[in-house]
């Protein structure tokens, strides 16, 4: 190795072995649509709030007009929704998500508890950690996969669970959304973690 190469390997090493703070902002992926009109689940869906009783709010950017026909008794099906505005209003009991990682922050922020139903990739994941660390969810779908096929009867049985206000399950669901709710709600806040966290990224970056 001659000498330009020798020096040119000490400043690579060099520059590998400065330390540079890291920021979390994951997960980045894309998102991916669900095919409403091919999904046995959905169907099942439908019946399963049917049976349960229980009034909702659907949010299904495919087929909206089938599902409205399907559910006008009980609910009311949407192409769009402000997720955050409608999971803290006072009359939401519970929020049905696949778990996306949004969707988790904004039920925790909320303080709204969980029936999850994840499909793929991350939300796996975090479906655990909703329901086994944070204890603030049920899990509807007990097996993972988007094959796997939901019976309108379970669905039902663990929607009431859910939203039966005897219930001490719901209450001990509910205490837990509540504490996560002022984590998440004293994170943000001036001098909160994620507060600092990202005046700190501002501050890196602006250095150079």
């Amino acid at each position: 190795m001659n000498t330009n190469s020798m020096q040119a390997a000490t400043k690579v090493c060099h520059v590998v072995a400065v330390p540079y703070p890291v920021y979390s902002v994951g997960p980045l992926i894309p998102y991916y649509e669900l095919d409403c009109k091919s999904s046995t689940n959905v169907d099942e869906m439908v019946a399963g709030f049917k049976i349960s009783g229980v009034r909702f709010l659907w949010v299904a950017r495919d087929d909206t007009y089938r599902l409205q026909e399907d559910c006008r008794d009980l609910g009311l099906v949407v192409p769009w929704c402000h997720q955050l505005k409608v999971l803290s209003h006072s009359s939401v009991g519970g929020f049905l998500t696949h778990c996306g990682w949004n969707s988790i922050l904004e039920a925790g922020f909320a303080g709204v508890p969980l029936l999850t139903f994840p499909l793929f990739r991350d939300q796996i994941t975090q479906c655990k950690q909703a329901v086994e660390d944070l204890k603030v969810g049920l899990r509807l779908k007990k097996e993972m996969g988007d094959k796997t096929l939901v019976t309108r009867e379970e669905i039902a049985k663990t929607i009431q669970t859910l939203m039966d206000v005897d219930s001490s399950e719901r209450e001990e669901l509910v205490k837990r959304a509540k504490e996560v709710q002022e984590i998440c709600q004293a994170a943000v806040k001036k001098g909160g973690s994620s507060d600092a966290d990202l005046d700190a990224f501002i501050q890196n970056i602006s250095q150079g």
